[in-house]
Order: C-alpha cells, then sequence, then structure tokens
C-alpha cells in the first residue's frame, strides 16, 4: 500500500510542477503571489530577476523529471525530493515576506509536505528491510 501511496505523491507532485510551469506558466491564479497575473510579474513581485525565475523553473520542472523516474529507478528518488523540497520552503519564504494570504502559500505548502511524505514512506521502506 505504501508503494501505490508513494507513486501517486510523485506523479501529482511532478505534474502540478509540469502543469505550473509548463502549461499555466502565462496564467492569472488566486495562488499568485503579490497581485501578479503569471509567472514573470510573480518573481517580479517577490524582487527576483527574471533570469532567476528560469533557473528556478528549469530546476522545478528538472527535478519533477528525475522524481517520475524515481518511481522506477529508487536510487534516485533523494535528490528530486531534497530539491523540490528546498525549493518549496523557500516559496513559502516568499509568500510570507510579501504579506501574501495563506491560500496563495497552499500549493507550496501542499507540495512540500507531500514530498516530506514521500521521504518518511521511504526512510519506513528502508528500516523495515532492515529487520
Amino acid at each position: 500500500m505504501k508503494k501505490y501511496i508513494t507513486i501517486v505523491l510523485k506523479c501529482t507532485v511532478s505534474f502540478t510542477i509540469a502543469n505550473v510551469w509548463l502549461f499555466r506558466y502565462g496564467k492569472q491564479t488566486i495562488y499568485r503571489g503579490g497581485e501578479a497575473t503569471d509567472l514573470v510579474s510573480e518573481f517580479a513581485a517577490y524582487g527576483l530577476s527574471l533570469n532567476t525565475m528560469y533557473a528556478i523553473g528549469t530546476l522545478k520542472v528538472f527535478a519533477a523529471l528525475l522524481l517520475l523516474i524515481s518511481i522506477f529507478y529508487k536510487k534516485m528518488e533523494l535528490p528530486p525530493l531534497l530539491v523540490i523540497g528546498g525549493l518549496m520552503t523557500a516559496a513559502l519564504y516568499f509568500h510570507f515576506s510579501i504579506g501574501d494570504a495563506l491560500i496563495k502559500s497552499l500549493p507550496a505548502a501542499l507540495m512540500l509536505s507531500a514530498c516530506t511524505l514521500i521521504y518518511f514512506l521511504r526512510f519506513q521502506k528502508q528500516e523495515e528491510a532492515k529487520e
């Protein structure tokens, strides 16, 4: 059962990141920081450059792809979890730093929670294998 929960969580995190960065890039959502209407204006609201936005987007999409691949190659699981978890922690910081309503932080909080749960399910599987 834990295996299937982990797979669902990995797919959810990966597809959510891909959706935001590849398909909803220029679209307005209630989750955009500040008064932003797209990703470019959201990063500007946080005081971050366009180059930073492209670097973060590339890193997130690449980590999401690795997280999907880790469904089949377990040894690849930890690096994308750490990258995505770190980036979601930073996203929460930036939402709070500009005084966003809590609802705007919800996607980052859910992605961070999912990564944390995947990590602990992984750790629990390793402990069970030792017994």
